[in-house]
């Protein structure tokens, strides 16, 4: 108990220096907008039309996803072709190029409010820090999203060769709740 009270009075009480400065959160926003514009996020986070695409992947020029993909308002596909044709609901090492990769989960596009596809820093910045339009998270709950998510999880470790964005899955929860500690700043705040 002795140990615990001395730590407390060495670190002291909580200031306003502790809190991360509005550029600081900015920082973090740059680092979580390379994963959000990232083709890897964007091929999926798609918007309304619910198709998702294969663009800066290993296929060459951008393109729509093949076999004329279409989630529709489902996000699952269940009114043309079901994601689950192909991408089969289980844990997998995703260890063959050019397969359908694998997930313990069932696949599915975000929902069409969390589009990411051709948005701005700023338009996602804003789309995040908001329940409103992040699918009802906030900032703690999304940190939770990250780290639970299977869809997340492959998205940062897709195997086969497939890229990854340019930051990590921990360096993108610690960017997370820095910027969240931060205020959740945007570029064009006042």
């Amino acid at each position: 108990m002795r140990g615990i009270v001395l730590a407390v009075l060495i670190a002291g009480p909580v200031t306003a220096q502790d809190t991360p400065t509005k550029a600081q959160g900015l920082a973090a926003w740059d680092d979580m907008y390379s994963v959000t514009s990232h083709p890897r996020c964007t091929n999926c986070h798609v918007g309304k039309g619910g198709i998702p695409m294969w663009n800066g992947l290993t296929y060459g020029a951008d393109a729509v996803h093949g076999m004329h993909v279409q989630a529709g308002d489902s996000r699952v596909g269940a009114e043309t072709m079901p994601c689950r044709t192909c991408h089969i609901g289980v844990a997998s090492a995703n260890a063959t190029p050019h397969a359908p990769p694998m997930i313990d989960d069932a696949w599915r596009l975000p929902p069409a409010e969390l589009a990411w596809l051709g948005e701005s820093s700023q338009d996602i910045c804003v789309q995040l820090r908001d329940p409103e339009t992040n699918d009802g998270f906030d900032m703690e709950e999304l940190a939770t999203h990250l780290e639970a998510s299977a869809f997340v999880a492959w998205g940062f470790a897709p195997g086969a060769g497939r890229s990854t964005p340019p930051i990590g899955l921990d360096k993108m929860i610690a960017a997370l709740n820095l910027w969240a500690s931060a205020g959740t700043p945007c570029a064009n705040d006042p």
